[in-house]
């Protein structure tokens, strides 16, 4: 049963810590993070999207700390499963939420302009590649 108690505390950890990182506005585009197609439409949507829902996620992961450090007190097994289980619901709800928000947040950067097919995006006008 000890180890169903420490479930909610490493992935606890791992929630808070993507969460600080975007927060903090240091999280890449590699994977982590919200991902929906508002906030991959740039890196300047990616990077508020993220910051927006780093707070609740950073909170759903020390929920989940909190939840596995009390279901390794918790004397019996029906306490340490239901302190496990709320611990992992609400830590799961937070999360969705904050990354509702980061969506709503992305929206609202406006979409980068469209760059001509076959053009770099360097925006001179003279690109060599439009005229071939």
């Amino acid at each position: 049963m000890f180890a169903i108690a420490l479930i909610p505390v490493v992935l606890g950890l791992v929630v808070a810590w993507g969460g600080l990182l975007g927060w903090r506005e240091k999280l890449s585009n590699r994977g982590a993070g919200v991902r929906t197609e508002a906030t991959l439409r740039s890196a300047e949507a990616f990077r508020i999207g993220n910051k927006v829902a780093g707070l609740p996620t950073v909170v759903a992961g020390i929920i989940g700390v909190f939840a596995g450090i009390a279901g390794l007190v918790i004397p019996t097994t029906a306490g340490i499963v239901t302190a496990t289980v709320v611990g992992l619901v609400g830590m799961f709800a937070l999360v969705v939420a904050g990354g509702v928000l980061g969506h709503r947040a992305a929206l609202a950067v406006p979409a980068p302009a469209a760059v001509p097919a076959g053009c770099s995006g360097c925006a001179c006008g003279s690109c060599s590649l439009q005229k071939a």
